[in-house]
């Protein structure tokens, strides 16, 4: 049994992903941006997962989290899933916090991001990045930058099995009714990933999609690259990896 965050999991892939988790046996933290949104786990902490409550919008509210979960019962994993689609909220969500919680939670030694086949269209420059939110966040870029993350923590932490994951299009709240891809195999791989003793899930650096590993964007794997995104990252949250 394993202990395993799933954060933006009150609703979609992070609410499968779980699910799923649990009913294999999992001890899991879940997690929802306000209380409002919580009462959709409601189901989940009734069946013995915890529940923590943050805006990752808010450096402070991820920091407080991250604080939470370090005097609990160690992590084994955590499955960096919360993200959105558009708005000023793009960069803060999809790559300040998940960084932030990679560098601030002490134990983890399994990290899956959730990345997105928009990464392709992600360009590879920090220049004029809004980190804090003000405008109007790239998608593209900030799951690139998350893909870029997972595996500049797995070549810096050889201990700890960092991956990034594609989910598909699937027809989630943010993927929309109409996207073609399998829920089902949405939540499949990160979980398999975050939790399984298969050998191909205890390797590291990968990008994911449906249990195939696949290339990602040239730059993910660029170490000058992946060192400028770290140094700019530590720079902006005032926080080293």
């Amino acid at each position: 049994m394993s202990r395993i965050l799933v954060t933006g999991s009150a609703d979609g892939l992070g609410h499968a992903a779980a699910d799923a988790l649990l009913s294999a046996g999992h001890d899991v933290v879940v997690h929802a941006r306000n209380r409002q949104r919580a009462a959709g786990l409601d189901t989940l902490v009734a069946r013995g997962a915890r529940l923590v409550v943050g805006d990752f919008t808010e450096r402070d509210a991820v920091r407080r989290i991250a604080a939470e979960l370090n005097d609990a019962k160690p992590l084994d994993a955590v499955i960096h899933n919360a993200g959105v689609w558009s708005g000023p909220a793009v960069m803060p969500v999809n790559i300040i916090a998940p960084y932030l919680l990679t560098a601030l939670l002490r134990g983890p030694r399994r990290l899956v991001y959730l990345s997105s086949g928009s990464h392709f269209g992600g360009r590879p420059s920090l220049d004029g990045v809004d980190w804090r939110g003000r405008s109007e966040g790239s998608y593209a870029d900030s799951k690139l930058f998350v893909t870029t993350l997972a595996a500049a923590v797995a070549r810096l932490r050889p201990e700890v099995l960092s991956n990034a994951v594609d989910p598909g299009w699937v027809p989630t709240r943010m993927g929309g009714p109409g996207a073609p891809d399998d829920l089902e195999l949405g939540h499949r791989t990160q979980e398999w990933l975050a939790s399984s003793d298969e050998a191909q899930a205890l390797t590291t650096g990968g990008y994911w999609y449906h249990r195939e590993q696949l290339r990602p964007h040239r730059a993910v794997h660029d170490e000058a690259f992946q060192d400028r995104l770290l140094r700019t990252l530590a720079e902006e949250t005032g926080t080293a990896l």
